[in-house]
């Protein structure tokens, strides 16, 4: 994929994430800017900026990890970072969730907002303003988010619906339906995971099976 391709697969899937993802989402009002004034003398978006700034010198991959782990939140019950929830029986336990990581990450701008301007800033505000700073950095180009989720309270595996690598086109655009998303919708989302990686052991069967 060339470079200019994969800045606006990127910054296109996750804008279509938030407008219509995001309205699912714990939180009424969404707008830009919702936390300026709110953190004392603190830009919110700066400082999670500075901790995924911090993370991705270390670390570039980040950026595959914070997509997926959006992707993985908000199909579910919208935005509301039910996915970082603990428990026996949680979204993280489901087979889908196993593989997902960057939990570590959000926790970090957690801990630092936390100290600043305690229970003013939701965990599914930091996935959605992490993720788009790893998106920036990794070449993706910057695009506004919309803030003020609250994060949701339930958290079940059984709730977890992702599409299987395995699905086929015409249950895949089903399943994106059902969430209000297009076909074209699909393309773009999908396609944002091509900024990682993928084992060749999810599209072995496609290889020389076109009839998927």
């Amino acid at each position: 994929m060339s470079r200019g391709v994969g800045k606006f697969t990127l910054a296109a899937a996750f804008v279509i994430v938030f407008a219509v993802l995001s309205g699912r989402s714990n939180g009424d009002g969404l707008q830009v800017g919702f936390y300026r004034g709110k953190c004392r003398f603190i830009d919110v978006e700066t400082a999670v900026g500075a901790v995924i700034a911090a993370w991705h010198r270390r670390d570039p991959t980040i950026t595959a990890a914070l997509l997926r782990m959006q992707f993985h939140d908000c199909f579910v019950n919208g935005c509301d970072a039910s996915l970082l929830l603990d428990g026996s029986n949680s979204e993280k336990t489901a087979i889908q969730n196993l593989s997902v990581r960057g939990y570590e990450i959000i926790n970090s701008a957690k801990r630092v907002l936390e100290a600043i301007c305690p229970k003013v800033v939701s965990c599914a505000d930091i996935i959605v303003m992490a993720t788009r700073d790893a998106v920036s950095m990794s070449g993706g180009g910057r695009y506004t988010v919309q803030t003020g989720r609250r994060d949701g309270t339930v958290s079940l595996a059984s709730n977890v619906n992702l599409p299987a690598p395995s699905v086929s086109v015409s249950d895949s655009i089903k399943a994106f339906a059902a969430k209000g998303l297009s076909a074209t919708d699909m393309v773009f989302l999908l396609g944002g995971h091509t900024v990682g990686v993928a084992h060749c052991s999810l599209f072995l069967d496609r290889i020389y099976n076109f009839n998927n």
